[in-house]
């Protein structure tokens, strides 16, 4: 892939011409030192750390340095004194002083390097939200727009044998040209909320590979290894020693070697995921990965899951921790909001609505879920603001580089519930496009809106039905449309010959509050809507999957009913505190009979 340079101004003292460098790939299975832990933080809702009091960047005496605090000198900041936070963390859940704020704060880790010839220093970052400045030794070293995506930078020339200090400020404001925008319904958690690693890795190392089943060759497992550097006639070695595939393969004058090899891998399915060691390695380097083998297609409206017909039996699943709230990182995360995917009877998960933690997709290949992944298209963005595409474009490649080798990943999104109109459609086309540009082995799909009806007749119109593999769409019967019983009425068209997955529908419950079932917000209430509603959806045609919204009750600031939402979206079928609610068992009653259906 090509590398994106960015170069910034020498608007400090000190600073650097700097470049986030294309993503290592796999980054955990390198030569790592783990920054994780405690790190100092000040909070700076003015930006004094930034900006002096005429609003002009600071060129010293920025938060940026590491000063030592000395009385006969005005300082008014001291990182090494300033209190600690946990990352990966959130300073919202982290901080009560914090909970609903938006701003930046400043973050100061040391750190222990010993320098080795013919390696370079990779700082890796798993995601900040949003806006990231990132300093090493007081060097500006790049920054990073876009709250959950990886990035990373080469930080070699600034690493000292030695101590060694990095600093991040962190922005969460949210600006209408964002992505997401200012208007979402999910908690805006702010700080660094991923992994945080400092790879060494040889002066030229393995940057990228994709290994696969071949697309267009039966019994073919093929891919390619790129190099960090344009270096030809290096040898590369890709082994799956369970297949008895050995394979060396030679760069090219661009550092690329493309290689293919005959096998018959054991495929992966939800009931079976079986996974291979593969390696990839050159003569000072050797990178372990796991890799699935798998084939996802469509046939009329049928999605087909290694050639047989599949349905996929969802849930929707925001990137929340369970019980203590906050955004969830963790694989002791990942495990406990999967494995009550898998009680729910769910083969497949909708990870909304933006690309999640690397943990959460490779768990979910290793316990047998399908992954919908999707970028915060979400509701209304700047559909003609150039720089709001870019974003967006970028942090589809960001996801889509990062996750091509998970077998588990099969399907795009590239949108959430955007309202119709032809900015809209040029702004989305080009993003699908793009998405099937870079990987042609997936399905592309986005969330959908159904916005023709009459006579309890409802019809699916959306012009951008001809760029997706999947007719997807959110409904609310029941509760923001109609009732329960309007479910018993409601018929349903979508007039194109593609599978149908209804992406969201759901409603709300706080869990252990009781009553009629046509009284809102109580646990009947929720139970019924499900009945009525799974019992309307078996009536669509071309009916290929389901993602109700959602696994577990979640943090929103749009959420403020006092003594039920009290700052949560009570959609969850299990609540915050990780109890089950009555619609739980609907849905898992209904999986059941589907599960049963395509046996």
């Amino acid at each position: 892939m090509k590398k994106i340079i960015l170069c910034f101004a020498l608007i400090m003292a000190g600073t650097i011409m700097a470049q986030e460098v294309p993503l290592v790939t796999n980054v955990f299975a390198r030569n790592n030192i783990n920054l994780n832990g405690k790190w100092n933080y000040v909070v700076d809702p003015l930006e004094n750390g930034y900006y002096d009091y005429r609003l002009m960047p600071f060129q010293t005496n920025g938060f940026f340095e590491n000063k030592t605090f000395k009385t006969a000198e005005l300082q008014e900041y001291n990182l090494n004194t300033s209190a600690t936070m946990d990352i990966p963390s959130d300073w919202n859940t982290k901080d009560d002083r914090l909970f609903f704020y938006e701003g930046t704060v400043w973050f100061k880790k040391d750190f222990e390097y010993k320098k080795s010839p013919g390696t370079k220093g990779i700082l890796y970052f798993g995601a900040v939200n949003y806006d990231a400045k990132v300093y090493v030794n007081g060097k500006l070293v790049g920054s990073h727009v876009g709250g959950y995506t990886p990035f990373n930078f080469d930080v070699t020339n600034v690493l000292v044998d030695g101590n060694n200090f990095v600093v991040v400020k962190v922005d969460n404001k949210r600006h209408k040209d964002n992505v997401p925008t200012v208007n979402m319904d999910w908690w805006n958690y702010g700080g660094i909320t991923r992994d945080v690693v400092l790879s060494q890795v040889p002066n030229t190392y393995i940057e990228d590979y994709l290994v696969q089943l071949d697309k267009t060759k039966e019994g073919v497992i093929s891919g390619w290894v790129k190099l960090s550097e344009a270096v030809a006639n290096q040898s590369v070695t890709i082994s799956i020693a369970e297949l008895k595939i050995k394979k060396q393969v030679v760069t090219d004058a661009n550092g690329m070697a493309h290689f293919e090899v005959k096998a018959k891998p054991v495929l992966w399915t939800p009931e079976s995921p079986k996974l291979y060691n593969v390696t990839v390695s050159k003569s000072d380097e050797n990178i372990a990965d796991t890799i699935g083998f798998r084939t996802i297609e469509t046939r009329g409206k049928e999605i087909l899951l290694n050639g047989k017909k599949v349905f996929l039996r969802g849930i929707s699943i925001h990137e929340e921790a369970p019980f203590r709230q906050g955004r969830a990182w963790s694989k002791e995360d990942a495990v406990t909001l999967l494995t009550w995917a898998k009680e729910l009877g769910c083969n497949y998960v909708r990870l909304a609505h933006y690309p999640h933690n690397e943990t959460m997709v490779r768990e979910a290949e290793r316990m047998g879920l399908m992954v919908w992944s999707e970028v915060p298209v979400y509701w209304t963005i700047s559909w003609t603001n150039a720089d709001t595409y870019n974003n967006a474009e970028h942090q589809l490649h960001d996801m889509i580089y990062r996750d091509k080798n998970r077998c588990a990943v099969v399907i795009w999104s590239i949108a959430n519930e955007t309202p119709h109109g032809d900015d809209r459609d040029i702004f989305l086309t080009k993003l699908a496009k793009y998405a099937r540009q870079k990987d042609n082995t997936r399905l592309i799909s986005m969330a959908m809106e159904v916005t023709k009806s009459a006579n309890n007749v409802n019809t699916l119109h959306d012009n951008m039905n001809e760029y997706v593999d999947i007719i997807s769409f959110n409904q609310y019967m029941g509760w923001y449309r109609g009732t329960n019983e309007s479910c018993k009425l409601m018929q349903w068209i979508i007039p194109y010959n593609k599978p149908v997955i209804v992406s969201e529908f759901g409603g709300e419950a706080l869990q252990g509050l009781h009553g009629d079932k046509t009284e809102r917000w109580n646990e009947e209430y929720q139970e019924e809507l499900y009945i009525q509603n799974t019992q309307m959806l078996d009536r669509i045609e071309g009916l290929a999957g389901v993602s109700p919204w959602i696994l577990v009750d979640f943090r929103s600031p749009r959420r403020q009913l006092p003594g039920i939402q009290d700052f949560f979206n009570r959609k969850g079928l299990i609540s915050s505190a990780g109890i089950k609610k009555k619609a739980f068992y609907v849905m898992k009653d209904w999986y059941e009979k589907k599960e049963t259906e395509y046996k």
